[in-house]
């Protein structure tokens, strides 16, 4: 099994401009990810931009990135295009890792490729934890997924899944210990041949309705198998509270290897 790692990144963000180069402890942010991801066993690690700015730190950082165009709708159609540039195998397998996530685990990379490689049916894969928190679950910008016996996403929704009737009947309240609710996490696998497929299909209207790119495979029939971790992952960066917590943590020395 081949495994790539690639990381998308704009420099333009609403609310953070420039922050795949903002500075964690001497290095960008951008750095900070593509080294998290070599750390795990895989073939090899690209950054995809439009930014020349962004291409020429992540080089003096020993790292590849190839300049993709600037009119991708997705990260994913970025993904696309590298694997078509490079000339990647259609059974090669592609991780999607997020360009703000400095404090992503590794394990969960070889997790979802894994993941992928074990259900030869499935197009994609993503991973999951269990929710326990009812301000989490009743939250629409926390993204839910219900899942088949197989491990296999049925449904990705901001609504909160699966909707205990009888006791939530009085109304919201704390969550049944028993309810198998799930949050996504936004880390996933792909198959090259399915990559290149992907921006040929139509957009869906539950997709424009939720506004969750996952669920135009899900309309177009394709399978993503879900892997379970234990424990929700670090959070990533969106806001400047967010870096100035993660810049603490890196002061600390949490990148030690």
């Amino acid at each position: 099994m081949t495994v790539r790692v690639v990381i998308p990144a704009r420099y333009a963000s609403t609310r953070l401009p420039g922050k795949p180069l903002a500075d964690i402890a001497g290095q960008p942010m951008i750095v900070r990810v593509a080294a998290a991801a070599r750390r795990a066993r895989v073939d090899g690690v690209w950054i995809a931009t439009d930014d020349e700015r962004i291409v020429a730190a992540v080089g003096r950082h020993g790292f590849d990135a190839v300049m993709t165009r600037a009119d991708h709708i997705s990260g994913t159609d970025r993904i696309a295009e590298v694997a078509d540039r490079l000339q990647w195998n259609d059974a090669d397998i592609v991780v999607n890792v997020q360009g703000d996530e400095p404090l992503l685990d590794p394990a969960l990379i070889e997790a979802v490729a894994v993941a992928l490689r074990d259900d030869p049916e499935a197009a994609m894969a993503t991973v999951s934890h269990p929710l326990t928190a009812a301000a989490d679950f009743f939250n629409p910008n926390v993204v839910k997924v219900v899942c088949d016996a197989r491990g296999r996403a049925l449904y990705f929704s901001r609504a909160p899944i699966p909707w205990d009737r009888d006791r939530f009947a009085a109304g919201p309240g704390e969550l049944p210990a028993d309810l198998p609710a799930q949050r996504h996490i936004g880390l996933y696998a792909y198959r090259v041949s399915f990559l290149r497929r992907f921006g040929q299909l139509a957009a869906s209207p539950l997709e424009r309705c939720e506004s969750l790119e996952q669920l135009r495979a899900l309309w177009h029939g394709y399978r993503i198998q879900v892997v379970s971790v234990d424990h929700a992952p670090a959070p990533g960066v969106d806001t400047v509270e967010d870096l100035e917590r993660v810049r603490r943590l890196f002061d600390a020395g949490i990148d030690s290897e």
